[in-house]
């Protein structure tokens, strides 16, 4: 019974860390298309910040230690899927870092990148999300 719902709350842990990672590059956007300390910069700083601060990190920790306590009691690391999969997150989490210095860098208006990096970094999460979740429903392997 306790693996269900640690099940649930690793789903959920999932699902914000996500939306976070889905988000955060969206505002670097319109961030890296405002002026350096306009008010919409200011506010981007801001919210940028608390996504990650509040959300995108917390989340991220609970995936982490909800997934890895699944995996062992579950699956005792086995399976190539999960291998896959632990790959994966392993990159997620490699972009996690890299947005985090992404926000440092615009919070200290150091950003050197345009708009059209970020659009194309916010795909990333989506594309390797979606090979996840085939490799977690699926078990290709």
């Amino acid at each position: 019974m306790a693996y269900e719902w640690i099940k649930a709350f690793h789903v959920m842990a999932v699902i914000a860390w996500m939306a976070g990672m889905l988000y955060l590059p969206r505002l670097m956007v319109y961030h890296a298309e405002a002026q350096v300390g306009s008010i919409q910069s200011e506010t981007f700083k801001i919210m940028e910040r608390r996504l990650l601060k509040g959300i995108i990190n917390p989340s991220m920790i609970a995936t982490w230690l909800l997934g890895l306590y699944l995996a062992w009691s579950g699956f005792a690391f086995k399976g190539g899927w999960l291998h896959g999969k632990i790959a994966l997150v392993l990159v997620l989490s490699g972009i996690h870092g890299y947005l985090s210095g992404r926000v440092r860098a615009f919070a200290e208006d150091r950003n050197d990148k345009p708009a059209r990096f970020y659009r194309i970094l916010n795909e990333v999460p989506a594309l390797l999300m979606a090979v996840i979740v085939i490799l977690v429903i699926v078990k290709p392997f």
